[in-house]
């Protein structure tokens, strides 16, 4: 018979939930304060939310953060995912150990490090700093977060699916788009998530990469703390977890519907004569 958990890990669990949540959900609490002080509660308001509107300079940024996101997390999906197969299934090919480097390097490489890297390249090859120099310096480094999501389901696939696929006739790349993506589609859109979640966040590499017209959400955010915390700081940064709380939902609502009717075309297969 199995014992339930213990109360150790109970306590630890909980304790740990409070660490991590508390800190947020007493920024959403606060963001419909009436008092412009965020530590003195004076009832219950929406009217910060207005006032995040109204801030031309805060919508700006959130609209130039939710550009950079959008785009740098499509490219680097694009690139993540052929990074993560030419890995798993060119085998090892000249090179491979640099490529895999080159890779990885952003995952454990500090922001600060990477932020003057690019931005000493950017000033080399002469690019004027602004919103694209922030888009490539976000695909740059989000690019290793999706080729280990995706990685990671590529090494449990089934190949026999590829090459029963192309015993048929079917050609190596259009099997690719048929049969493979379809199936490692859940990563691709996990990997996907993982890098637009980044690249809302990042405030130290995009400080080095923005330049006149491009400053992020983050950044503006930073810049206001400084001088102190305001009801619009707490407003637009429940706006953010709500939006971020629902692509999570959705893309796993999506993923497990995509993995329900996967199993289900599995056992329709396997009942047929």
């Amino acid at each position: 018979m199995r014992k339930g958990p213990s109360w150790f890990n109970v306590v630890s669990i909980t304790l740990g939930f409070v660490f991590l949540y508390l800190p947020i959900l007493l920024l959403v609490v606060y963001s419909f304060n009436e008092s412009r002080l965020v530590t003195v509660w004076a009832g219950f308001s929406t009217k910060w939310y207005g006032e995040m509107l109204r801030n031309q300079a805060l919508m700006d940024a959130a609209w130039v953060t939710v550009r950079v996101a959008l785009l740098s997390a499509s490219v680097a999906t694009v690139l993540g995912t052929l990074g993560a197969v030419t890995l798993t299934r060119f085998g090892r090919f000249p090179g491979r150990t640099m490529f895999s480097g080159m890779i990885y390097a952003p995952l454990v490489m500090p922001d600060v490090i990477l932020g003057l890297s690019l931005l000493l390249m950017f000033v080399a090859v002469g690019l004027d700093r602004g919103f694209w120099t922030v888009v490539l310096a976000h695909t740059t480094f989000t690019m290793c977060y999706v080729a280990v999501v995706v990685q990671s389901r590529l090494v449990a696939f089934d190949r026999d699916l590829e090459e029963a696929a192309m015993d048929l006739g079917c050609p190596p790349m259009k099997t690719f788009f048929l049969i493979t993506l379809p199936i490692i589609l859940p990563a691709v859109v996990a990997g996907w998530m993982l890098a637009f979640t980044l690249s809302l966040d990042d405030l130290v590499i995009a400080s080095f990469a923005t330049g006149p017209g491009a400053t992020t959400l983050p950044m503006k955010i930073y810049s206001q703390v400084r001088l102190g915390v305001t009801p619009e700081i707490n407003a637009v940064s429940t706006v953010l977890i709500v939006i971020v709380t629902i692509g999570v939902i959705i893309a796993s609502v999506t993923t497990k519907r995509q993995e329900v009717a996967r199993q289900k075309a599995e056992r329709m297969a396997a009942a047929a004569p």
